[in-house]
């Protein structure tokens, strides 16, 4: 029997999330005609919506980087 072996650069960090079935469905065919996998559409749509957020939100995300990374 072949045992799983996930590669040392793996940084990823599991999260479990509840996301609309519509939504889920629509990303799924997204991912398939993009060829990439649901997890990669998901980070790539998460990634772009972080980086084109209001002045306003982004500021207050700036912010609480800020005090997060001081903590640890």
């Amino acid at each position: 029997m072949r045992k799983l072996k996930i590669p040392q650069n793996h940084s990823g960090i599991s999260k479990t999330l509840r996301l609309p079935e519509n939504l889920v469905n629509d990303i799924q065919i997204l991912a398939d005609l993009k060829n990439i996998s649901f997890n990669k559409a998901v980070s790539e749509l998460l990634e772009f919506s972080l980086k084109n957020l209001d002045e306003e939100d982004e500021k207050l995300i700036n912010e609480k980087r800020k005090n997060f990374s001081t903590i640890f």
